[in-house]
């Protein structure tokens, strides 16, 4: 049986990256960015912080930092099924509550993780917690890359989509330009999962919308489990997906330790 309120951040930490290859072990501010990461993971509520890797030297580079780390298999689709390794290597009970931390969100606030976690412990009917936050432009809006939500008056949600929903017909139609700033919201790709969930999900079939959309979420909503979004306490800093997102994150980073 898991505490009350207790939860184990996990950071998958995958070397292989189309645009990035070997991401997790890229120097920011002279450390690996999986380890600003876990040391970010490591600031919240978390009672446990574990880093789930394939490769050995993101293994060895973390163990000689102090980390807790996990090797998992090579051949996970998704960071949501390599943690469901990971539950199961720990022998986590089936209502243990694990927040999934990107590993490539150097900047992720503690606070976030914290909120997620006990979005999750606040509805006990859903499998699945996450975030999200007000889009402020069009160009957001309207952008594929940018994944978007839409709740039911519990919070859960009733559906994701890289296209721009909801759709406003007649003041999109008159004024493309125009946009309800508290209407719309961007998805933050931080999760809190059960355990029980995770051993679930493993075992289904990609879902025609998942394979449409390219988001594993929808999997989850199309084998009707409930997914918990709440509004980000706080803004979230995006992630590192380019070369121009990691000059980024490594100017600031510096700056912040003279």
């Amino acid at each position: 049986m898991a505490q009350d309120n207790a939860f184990i951040a996990v950071i998958p930490a995958r070397f292989g990256s189309s645009r990035l290859p070997g991401k997790p072990l890229l120097d920011i501010a002279g450390e690996p960015m999986v380890a600003h990461v876990w040391r970010r993971a490591s600031e919240s509520s978390a009672s446990r912080v574990v880093v789930a890797t394939d490769d050995t030297r993101i293994h060895d580079a973390m163990l000689a930092l102090g980390a807790e780390v996990v090797m998992t298999r090579a051949d996970h689709p998704s960071g949501t099924d390599r943690l469901a390794e990971v539950a199961d290597q720990l022998g986590l009970a089936a209502d243990a509550v694990l927040v999934n931390v990107q590993g490539d969100e150097p900047l992720i606030p503690p606070r976030l993780i914290d909120q997620v976690a006990m979005r999750l412990h606040d509805d006990p009917g859903a499998s699945i917690a996450t975030l999200a936050e007000p889009i402020a432009d069009v160009e957001t809006l309207f952008n594929p890359n940018v994944v978007k939500v839409v709740r039911a008056l519990s919070g859960r949600a009733l559906y994701f989509s890289r296209a721009p929903i909801p759709w406003d017909r007649e003041s999109f139609a008159a004024r493309p330009e125009w946009l309800e700033t508290d209407a719309w919201l961007r998805h933050i790709g931080l999760y809190a999962y059960r355990a029980a969930f995770l051993a679930e999900y493993r075992d289904w079939s990609p879902s025609a919308l998942e394979q449409l959309e390219q988001l594993e979420q929808l999997r989850a909503l199309h084998h009707g489990h409930a997914i918990q979004v709440a509004l980000a306490a706080e803004p979230n800093p995006t992630g590192v997906d380019t070369l121009e997102d990691l000059e980024r994150v490594r100017d600031l980073l510096t700056a912040n330790r003279k």
